[in-house]
């Protein structure tokens, strides 16, 4: 097994376990809450947990099928997972605080402090770069195994 299909395997692993634990998480809050709700961020973190879990396993399915230089599969590998990671914490942290019910609307915050709006804009932006160009390294990968 390859060092990016490893990455992606033991990935998957730790986000279906958050997955899992912030599952109970948010089952307490459901049981607790008044309005049979959990804060918003635990659920997302809850959901995101599991769909990056998948997301990581088709992953390493790309990464096997790849006929790129190991190397370049790992790095587009570890950009992907580093930003799934980064969001699941992210999420897991303003469930933690509550301090906000959309961290993407103004003022942005975590905890008791404001952050700028550029250092947010910057941090979705290098996101999208880094999941979506991760991945079409490794599509093209796949594509240049299968046709």
């Amino acid at each position: 097994m390859s060092a990016p299909e490893t990455l992606a395997i033991i990935s998957a692993g730790v986000f279906f376990l958050v997955g899992l634990l912030t599952g109970t998480w948010k089952y307490l809050q459901i049981h607790a809450s008044e309005s049979g709700e959990a804060h918003p961020y635990v659920d997302i973190c809850h959901r995101a947990s599991l769909l990056y879990a998948f997301a990581a396993m088709l992953l390493a399915k790309f990464a096997e099928l790849s006929q790129l230089p190991e190397l370049v599969e790992l790095i587009a590998m570890a950009l992907i997972l580093f930003y799934f990671a980064t969001a699941i914490g992210t999420y897991f942290i303003h469930g933690l605080l509550q301090d906000t019910e959309n961290q993407l609307k103004p003022p942005f915050v975590l905890g008791k402090h404001e952050i700028p709006g550029t250092l947010i804009s910057t941090q979705m932006w290098m996101l999208i770069v880094a999941e979506i160009g991760g991945f079409l390294v490794l599509f093209y990968g796949v594509l240049l195994a299968l046709l």
